[in-house]
C-alpha cells in the first residue's frame, strides 16, 4: 500500500482528517489529566507537571489538534501526516523486534475495533520467530467500572489479550469489554515474572495495556485518539516510545489496510526467515 493511498484511506474512514472524537471529548480529557484523575492517566505517573494548555500544546504537535483554547466545540481534527509519521516509527519497531527475535505482548481495551489489527501483527512477528506471549490466561482482574469494581478475566484471542466479564466465553471472539485499565498488563506483568519467562521487550496495545507497561519500565507502542493524552504524554516523557494518534473506535475492517500497511513497511509481509 502506497503511502498515498494509505492517506486517502485514513481521511476516506475518518480516521484521520475530522474524526467521531468531539473537542469537548477531547478538552474533557485534558482537563481530567491536568487534575490527575485516574480514569484518563492509563496507569501514567507523570513525572512533568502537566496543565491543561501544556496538553493542548502537546496534543497540537504530536496530533494535530487546533491549539486554540477557545476552540471548545465541533469534531477533533487529526493531521494524517502525523498519522503516517507515527505509523512509519511504530512499523520500524516491529521491524526490529521481528530481527531481533523479541518477546512481544499484545493487548487491547478496543477488542471490538482494534483486535483484528493487533491479532494480524501478531500473527506476522510469530511467523518471524517472535514469542508472542501469553501470560494470566484466565486469571482474574478487579477493575473499576462506573457500576463499582467488577471481576474480569484476561483472554487471549489470536495471541492479543483483552479482559472478558464472567460467563462470556465465546473461543475466538473478540468479545470483551472496553476498558481503559492498567491493571490487566500489571498481572500478565506479573505472572511473567513469577514464572520466571521471558518478560516482554515490547508490549503492542492501547490504553491501559501501553502507558501501564511504559510506567513499569516495558517499551510500549500502541494507538491513542485525541482524548487519550496518556499515551502522547508517556511519548514525550519517554516512557512509550511510539504513539499513533488517530480515531480508535471507527469499524474494525477499516484498520485493515493499517495492518496491511505496517507489514509491509516493516518487511514482514510473507517474510519468515531473517538473515
Amino acid at each position: 500500500m502506497s503511502t498515498g493511498a494509505l492517506r486517502a484511506h485514513l481521511l476516506a474512514a475518518r480516521l484521520a482528517g475530522p474524526v467521531a472524537t468531539s473537542r469537548e471529548e477531547s478538552l474533557r480529557s485534558y482537563r481530567l489529566f491536568a487534575a490527575r484523575d485516574p480514569r484518563v492517566m492509563l496507569g501514567l505517573d507523570p513525572e512533568w507537571a502537566w496543565g491543561e494548555g501544556d496538553l493542548l500544546r502537546l496534543m497540537a504537535d504530536k496530533c494535530g489538534v487546533s491549539a486554540d483554547p477557545a476552540h471548545v466545540s465541533g469534531p477533533d481534527v487529526i493531521d494524517p501526516e502525523r498519522t503516517m509519521a507515527a505509523l512509519e516509527a511504530f512499523a520500524g519497531r516491529l521491524c526490529e523486534a521481528a530481527r531481533a527475535r523479541s518477546p512481544v505482548l499484545f493487548g487491547t481495551g478496543h477488542p471490538h475495533r482494534l483486535l483484528g489489527f493487533y491479532a494480524g501483527l501478531a500473527e506476522a512477528l510469530s511467523a518471524a520467530g517472535c514469542d508472542v506471549l501469553t501470560p494470566a490466561q484466565g486469571v482474574s482482574v478487579d477493575m473499576t467500572t462506573r457500576f463499582g469494581v467488577r471481576t474480569h478475566s484476561i483472554e487471549y484471542v489470536r495471541g492479543v489479550a483483552l479482559v472478558r466479564e464472567p460467563g462470556v466465553r465465546v473461543p475466538g471472539s473478540a468479545t470483551g469489554v472496553h476498558t481503559h485499565s492498567p491493571l490487566p498488563v500489571r498481572v500478565a506483568l506479573g505472572a511473567l515474572a513469577e514464572a520466571g519467562g521471558p518478560l516482554p521487550e515490547l508490549v503492542v496495545g492501547d490504553h491501559g495495556w501501553v502507558c501501564g507497561a511504559g510506567q513499569l519500565g516495558v517499551e510500549a507502542i500502541g494507538l491513542a485518539d485525541t482524548d487519550d493524552p496518556a499515551l502522547f504524554v508517556g511519548e514525550a516523557e519517554g516512557r512509550v516510545s511510539v504513539a499513533v494518534p488517530l480515531d480508535d473506535a471507527v469499524r474494525a475492517d477499516y484498520y485493515r489496510p493499517l495492518t496491511r500497511y505496517i507489514l509491509g513497511r516493516a518487511s514482514l509481509t510473507g517474510r519468515q526467515e531473517w538473515p
